[in-house]
């Protein structure tokens, strides 16, 4: 039986285990990315387990979510962040040079490489043959001190593209249509390889797009084989010498199969407030449009801001609108100024953002109350945005454009007098590097830590008696942005845990955090896809700090659930019926042994609710991930291996 491209990659990267689904390997990684939210906690964990020089074969630090310095603390953490790059030997892209994944594949990403990052969209440069994989940033410390990524192994379920998109139909459409048709959960516990035909008429960017938002499908990654178009696109960056052939075998067998024919596709978009409630431009045109923007990682390189400006060339945006583009990359700026471009943009009422992710998590152009915005973005939950109850639409830059010209949600296949501006790239991508530190071009070699930094709070091993009340009860689809929100005014402390904490859960209950601090402990129950999102691990880093001792939920994101296991918090999943009868409010107990339950390979947990009925909870881990859970966390878990392996670092974790 031949191998799918997943399976070579992950093959000549496996360390531990077999490549079965559902068994739990460890792989090499060759490249590691983190960003400035989650950078400051992957250095000082880094810091934390004793290792002074990065062992993967690249490393990249970038400064790309706060980059509007409102006080100190986000300039000392952008110090700090440079200080451990030159310090351990990352490289260090300053702010404002752009978003870590458009920067990333412009300059690091490689055919045939593996990579982890502490951002969930890390996956984006699957779109030319890397296997990328977003995860905690404890993780991300591990493998740049030299240890294996563990992760269970996923399906691989093909998804064959046929025909060419029409005019007006885009790469982004493509992605909404699968949202559309699988859900943010369908792609949950599997890697979607992209096949077929259709794959010719795809550029590397516009299979990134795709690849980016497969986070929003809940995929562990997806990836692209590479061809003559990925050889081309490597050209077009000057590292035509690092394209590898890769591509499945032709008797490859894949665990499902998805047809997508191109032909059929047109203008989408995602309504409010859920990337998967997607629908044709056609059933909601003519609703006001208040705000557009084009940009963030999905959306915002060279050829995504292209087609607007073709399309505004000569015109003026609606008078009731306002337009911003907030670009990929600097990179992606420099390019559109030289060719005129940009002030074509400006002439039709165009308003320029810095390169920068902060509109996507509510950081600047917070919409009006009680308005409209389309966003070439990647997520529309609600409050993500920046204000609570907004109304915001994610579709391609095409459709954004077609909304600031006539002021109103419009297909642009009805535009008059408009032609569809068509796909190109850039000659050659030949932006500056001058915002991009080489560790041999570090300034420090020392970490620089302001005031706002502080420790990494470890917990205690796991005691063999838990229980304390329901703290908070929340619905399906809970997300890290709901856990920890991530606008400026909070986002400031990630370095400070004590004070980031009190900000938890707030925007499901306000009082949760003075709760959960005066409770000696608790739960949270939740119901499916528990932790979707971002893969910020301050959404269990907090809880933990609070007292929260375990998580019951019907079903848990992947990278959160990891990050629940890497620091030391229980997660149970249980029974839809469990679910519905447990109150905020009631008193739960673990009834086992739970530190001698889990060490030991149980799987069923018995919980006792208000001393009245009781139900079974289950634990769904490896060996690997039960001693950490019982340690503490990974970084308790880790240190005492390192130091039963005289200070080494860890071989196996």
């Amino acid at each position: 039986m031949g191998k799918t491209l997943t399976e070579k990659i992950l093959s000549d990267h496996l360390v531990e285990g077999e490549l079965e689904t559902g068994e739990e390997i460890g792989i090499e990684i060759d490249q590691v990315l983190t960003q400035d939210t989650t950078g400051t906690l992957v250095w000082l964990q880094f810091e934390a387990l004793g290792l002074d020089e990065v062992q993967t074969e690249l490393a990249a630090q970038y400064c790309d979510h706060q980059t509007y310095q409102f006080d100190f603390k986000n300039s000392d953490d952008h110090r700090f962040l440079r200080s451990a790059a030159g310090t351990f030997g990352a490289h260090f892209s300053r702010p404002g040079n752009g978003i870590c994944h458009q920067v990333h594949k412009e300059r690091f990403a490689a055919p045939g490489k593996t990579m982890l990052g502490s951002d969930s969209h890390t996956p984006t440069p699957g779109g030319m043959g890397e296997l990328a994989i977003g995860s905690g940033g404890l993780d991300v410390a591990v493998a740049m001190g030299g240890g294996p990524y563990y992760i269970e192994m996923p399906e691989v379920v093909s998804v064959r593209l046929e025909g060419e998109l029409p005019e007006w139909a885009t790469a982004k459409d493509v992605i909404l249509h699968l949202l559309g048709e699988l859900s943010v959960k369908g792609g949950v516990g599997k890697v979607l390889e992209y096949t077929g035909p259709g794959i010719e008429s795809l550029s590397v960017p516009e299979r990134t797009t795709i690849t980016n938002m497969g986070t929003e499908l809940g995929a562990t990654t997806s990836i692209f084989p590479t061809d003559d178009n990925t050889k081309e696109f490597l050209s077009r960056l000057e590292r035509e010498d690092e394209y590898v052939d890769l591509s499945a075998d032709d008797d490859a067998e894949y665990a499902d199969e998805i047809v997508v024919d191109l032909d059929d596709l047109e203008p989408l978009i995602a309504t409010p407030s859920m990337p998967d409630n997607v629908v044709p431009v056609s059933e909601v045109a003519g609703t006001d449009v208040d705000q557009v923007m084009i940009g963030s990682c999905t959306n915002g390189a060279y050829e995504d801001i292209l087609p607007a400006a073709k399309m505004l060339e000569g015109r003026e945006i609606d008078k009731r609108t306002d337009m911003i583009i907030a670009p990929g990359s600097k990179q992606s700026s420099e390019l559109l100024a030289r060719e005129g471009w940009s002030a074509e943009l400006m002439a039709a009422g165009v308003n320029f953002s810095e390169a920068t992710c902060g509109a996507c998590i509510g950081i600047g152009h917070v919409p009006a109350s009680d308005s409209v915005s389309l966003r070439t973005f990647n997520r529309n939950f609600e409050g993500r945005s920046g204000i609570e109850d907004d109304s915001v639409y994610l579709c391609s830059p095409e459709v954004a454009t077609a909304a600031a010209l006539t002021g109103e949600i419009t297909d642009p296949r009805d535009l008059d007098d408009v032609e569809d501006p068509g796909f190109e790239m850039a000659d050659v991508y030949d932006g500056s590097t001058a915002d991009l530190i080489a560790p041999d071009n570090a300034v420090d070699d020392g970490l620089v830590k302001g005031p706002n930094i502080g420790d990494v709070p470890l917990k205690d091993p796991l005691e063999s008696h838990l229980g304390g009340p329901a703290l908070l009860k929340m619905d399906d689809n809970i997300t890290t942005d709901h856990i920890i929100p991530a606008t400026q005014d909070i986002l400031m402390y990630r370095s400070n845990i004590p004070k980031l904490s009190e900000f938890t859960l707030s925007r499901v209950d306000e009082e949760f955090a003075q709760r959960a601090l005066d409770s000696d402990g608790g739960f949270l129950v939740a119901g499916e896809n528990y932790g979707q999102g971002s893969s910020r691990e301050h959404a269990a880093l907090c809880p933990m700090y609070l007292g929260v001792e375990g998580v019951l939920a019907q079903s848990f994101a992947r990278i959160h659930k990891a990050n629940l296991f890497n620091f030391g918090l229980l997660p149970l999943e249980i029974d839809e019926d469990t679910y519905g009868k447990i109150d905020q409010g009631d008193d739960i107990e673990i009834v086992d042994d739970v530190d001698e339950a889990v060490r030991s390979g149980e799987t069923e947990f018995t919980i006792r609710v208000n001393d009245d009925w009781e139900a079974t909870g289950t634990l769904k881990a490896s060996e690997r991930e039960r001693e950490i859970l019982a340690d503490g966390g990974k970084l308790p878990h880790t240190k005492a291996q390192q130091e039963g392996s005289s200070g080494a670092a860890p071989a196996d974790d």
